[in-house]
């Protein structure tokens, strides 16, 4: 916006000036036509029989020049006068003048105008009719000066002032934007800073501030550090109710398993289906409270091959294939691995309760901020309606197999936490394909 400002300010000077130049050329061009005009009524009078005498010598070689653009002609201007006087300059030659209504004379029974000249120059001319003695003879005096020179100096005094204004501003610019760049260097400090921070690479602000960021930094970390607190409290509170609701749950199931016969059977279906909505609403609370953590960082492969070989030993009448993008190899999750273990396992589980022999899984990046896991099985899949229920918490369309119907809702509500992507759809085998799209942080090296 300064500079915006400056280069304004610029233009406005460059207008101010360029108009006192001309009205000063201007002003101080048509004083010297005057005073020529002057020095030329003082040098004409008349003889006895009225004719125009004089030899004028207005002191200015280009009246001796033809064509100079610079002329001088005497008239008569009343019937008792003869005679033509003129500059070597304009010869026989005639300047043609413009009538009284276009430029009248004033009180002093003076004008000024402008006509062409004999060289395609524009000639100023200073006309006065004066009464030379006491008979009444009268002439009409005209100086005629090159005009068309005056406007070429003004139009290269223009160029010049708008070269060196340019120049000027443009220097000017550029040490003011130099100036912002280096001011700002602190700043990028912190930028920098930041990422590294929130890519998982520090978990403080770190490095030397000028003092007027300094404040900001130690803001910063202040805030770094009750981020980490508020979530290290909330874990150990979400652990601490998990361990205080974990051994009644345990009692329910025993009792239920001591009964026996029907009544026990709907008592330990209920404790199941209770243990698996209080896990589910512990994990959604766990998720919560680390799915903006600013230093969550995971390795995407690792997990990868660790869930499928589980699968594979779970598995083991399935075809399981893996299909990763060379591209995809260091991918890293911004998020905590507890959450991605949840919604692979999740989904491959799924793949492997509702599949009949095959499981396929893709890793893939999408671009720069995200990438994409698929998990495709050869099942009955679904059918569009089926697809919207599906995500709903515990919805099941197979109760003949084990299950409490809150793996694909727990899956969409942690991609909604992490602001990631959930789709199904039907998959090239036949059954269903899961395909996650999920935040990437800065991809790193995989040990």
């Amino acid at each position: 916006m300064s500079s915006l400002w400056a280069i304004a300010a610029f233009l406005v000077i460059g207008g101010l000036i360029s108009q006192l130049y001309e009205r000063t050329a201007q002003s101080g061009f048509e004083a010297v036509v005057r005073a020529q005009l002057f020095n030329l009524v003082n040098a004409v009078t008349v003889d006895e029989n009225g004719a125009l005498r004089g030899v004028p010598d207005l002191g200015d070689l280009a009246y001796s020049q033809p064509l100079s653009g610079w002329y001088w002609e005497v008239l008569p201007a009343s019937a008792n006068t003869t005679g033509r006087l003129t500059s070597f300059s304009l010869g026989r030659a005639r300047i043609a003048d413009v009538p009284e209504t276009a430029a009248p004379f004033d009180m002093q029974y003076r004008r000024d105008y402008r006509v062409p000249g004999l060289d395609g120059e524009t000639l100023y001319v200073e006309e006065a009719e004066v009464v030379l003695d006491g008979e009444n003879h009268a002439a009409r005096f005209r100086v005629m000066g090159n005009a068309s020179t005056l406007d070429a100096d003004i139009a290269a005094f223009n160029r010049s002032l708008t070269l060196y204004l340019g120049l000027f501003g443009l220097g000017s610019t550029v040490i003011n934007a130099l100036a912002i760049l280096y001011g700002l260097r602190p700043l990028s400090v912190v930028q920098r800073s930041l990422a590294s921070v929130r890519a998982g690479e520090r978990e403080r602000l770190e490095g030397s501030f000028p003092t007027e960021i300094q404040p900001l930094a130690a803001e910063m970390n202040a805030l770094i550090d009750s981020n980490r607190r508020i979530i290290e409290r909330a874990r150990t509170q979400v652990g601490n109710l998990a361990h205080a609701l974990k051994t009644p749950v345990a009692v329910l199931l025993n009792e239920a398993g001591a009964i026996g016969g029907e009544r026990g059977r709907v008592l330990r279906e209920q404790g199941e289906r209770m243990q698996a909505h209080v896990q589910h609403y512990l994990d959604r609370a766990r998720i919560a409270a680390g799915g903006e953590s600013a230093i969550a960082r995971t390795p995407v492969r690792p997990i990868v091959d660790r869930l499928l070989r589980v699968m594979v030993k779970l598995n083991p009448g399935f075809r399981i294939d893996a299909r990763i993008d060379p591209a995809a190899e260091r991918l890293v999750f911004a998020g905590e691995q507890q959450d991605l273990e949840e919604m692979l396992g999740n989904l491959l589980e799924n793949a492997a309760k509702y599949g009949r022999s095959r499981i396929e899984l893709t890793l893939a990046v999408s671009d720069a901020a995200s990438f994409a896991v698929t998990v495709s099985d050869d099942g009955p899949g679904l059918t569009p309606e089926e697809i919207v229920e599906a995500t709903k918490r515990g919805r099941r369309f197979d109760e003949t197999v084990p299950g409490s119907g809150l793996g694909l809702s727990i899956v969409a509500e942690t991609v909604l936490q992490y602001r990631g992507g959930f789709q199904l759809e039907r998959s090239e085998f036949g059954g269903l394909r899961a395909c996650l799209t999920l935040p990437r942080s800065g991809d790193a090296p995989i040990s």
